[in-house]
């Protein structure tokens, strides 16, 4: 039962929860996978925060409405049943876990610029990040908390440098500043792509909305920092990755291993790139340590919601999903070793594709449980259907590869789900 004493979260620790979610891995690894894209990467950018706009007002208006633990599984569940409850926490768990490993390798590739010999197990070095962070949530959940406030504030350091020289190199240079990049053509399905992959940028849009048991004032506190929140981080994202686009040579850019570093060390020198591949690493972990947080309490949530095994809700004496978290981490342990051959930034994308194939069934839900749970609610439906046909369009843009390798961990959870069905079934018949 949930006591006051529990709610360890207040305003700002949350706002710091769901940027922090966001600004990860993807602000300091995405500039280069967008460069050979030209505009179709920018418009890709444009269309990502609004979509994710859309989301967050959709998690705002819910959160606020239904104060409740579980995020996009509570509110699929009270919308459609425990059926469609079960397929969108199992999804959204799996884009948690299978996120966490690359959010991980991104850690390890930032330290791996200052650290080599990281560079040669990459695998091994985000299996150690990874069970680290879990001990620190099972210690606590407000300890992580002030772990996730630290490393926001910290994070926000080097893409503020961004920002300001951007527009110191502008005020100086003007149109000189700009790289003469060739011209790329624009297409749908570049755009497509571009949105596809930038959404990575915004996973955990809905990070208030999942502890809201754990949180002093949820139906005041979750809206406002969903909205606040996603929107500081797209207007971080858009200046970030315009200068990048538009103030370096895309060639340089593409083939950098940490653009973010490149930018700056163009203008301050080489020995930037390891204070900016530190500060990257921050980054990337403060958002590990918030998804390590949801991998415990989203089947923490199902189980006390009667869809998962009841063994998952047990709690150790400090209030945290123990079992949840240590299931979870075998898991993640588990992806890692199987794609553990791949280079750094093969593995980053190829686990971030596919996790975001297995969750986008999470966000889908999400917004037809908006429209049933709040129909006269005009605003909220507008920015819903906005929001659906924009998961659509992102499932179209991640390809076949990925959306089958998604398709098959949504599969696996079939016989978990018929045999807590089954279970449950057999303890409810009369003696």
């Amino acid at each position: 039962m949930t006591t006051i004493s529990r709610r360890a979260l207040g305003f700002w620790t949350c706002l710091a929860l769901v940027m922090g979610n966001m600004i990860g891995s993807g602000v300091y690894l995405l500039p280069a996978t967008l460069a050979p894209l030209g505009w179709n990467g920018m418009i890709g950018w444009i269309v990502t925060i609004g979509g994710a706009l859309c989301l967050a007002f959709v998690f705002a208006r819910l959160g606020a409405k239904l104060p409740i633990a579980g995020g996009p599984y509570a509110f699929t569940q009270a919308a459609f049943g425990p059926a469609a409850g079960f397929a969108v926490a199992w999804s959204y768990w799996v884009l948690i876990w299978a996120g966490n490993a690359a959010v991980a390798v991104a850690v390890v590739s930032a330290l791996s610029l200052i650290f080599p010999v990281l560079g040669q197990a990459p695998a091994l070095a985000a299996l150690a990040i990874i069970w680290g962070l879990i001990a620190v949530n099972i210690r606590g959940v407000a300890l992580a908390g002030r772990v996730q406030f630290a490393t926001m504030a910290l994070k926000l350091v080097p893409l503020v440098g961004v920002i300001a020289l951007a527009a110191w190199l502008l005020l100086r240079d003007g149109a000189g500043a700009v790289a003469a990049n060739p011209p790329v053509p624009l297409s749908a399905g570049a755009i497509a792509g571009a949105a596809a992959i930038t959404f990575w940028g915004f996973l955990g849009v809905e990070a208030a909305t999942v502890p809201a048991d754990k949180i002093a004032n949820p139906a005041y506190v979750v809206p406002r920092v969903t909205l606040i929140g996603t929107a500081l981080t797209g207007l971080v994202y858009l200046l970030v990755s315009a200068a990048t686009a538009f103030l370096m040579p895309a060639a340089i850019t593409a083939a950098s291993p940490a653009p973010i570093a490149e930018f700056l060390g163009r203008e301050f020198g080489s020995r930037t790139a390891d204070v900016v591949a530190l500060f990257a690493a921050i980054s990337a972990f403060g958002a590990l340590n918030g998804f390590i947080l949801l991998q415990g309490e989203v089947p923490r949530a199902m189980a006390q919601g009667g869809v998962f095994p009841a063994w998952f809700g047990k709690e150790g004496a400090r209030g945290t999903p123990v079992r949840a978290h240590l299931v979870s981490g075998v898991l993640v342990t588990l992806v890692a070793l199987s794609n553990y051959t791949r280079g750094m930034g093969d593995l980053f994308t190829f686990i971030a594709s596919v996790s975001l194939a297995a969750g986008m069934l999470a966000y889908f839900a999400s917004a037809l449980a908006a429209i049933r749970l709040l129909p006269d609610d005009l605003p909220l439906k507008v920015a819903a259907a906005i929001a659906a046909a924009f998961v659509v369009w992102m499932v179209y843009g991640l390809g076949l590869e990925a959306n089958l390798w998604g398709l098959a961990l949504l599969v696996a959870g079939l016989p978990v789900y018929l045999w807590v069905r089954h279970t449950r079934m057999l303890t409810e018949q009369p003696a």
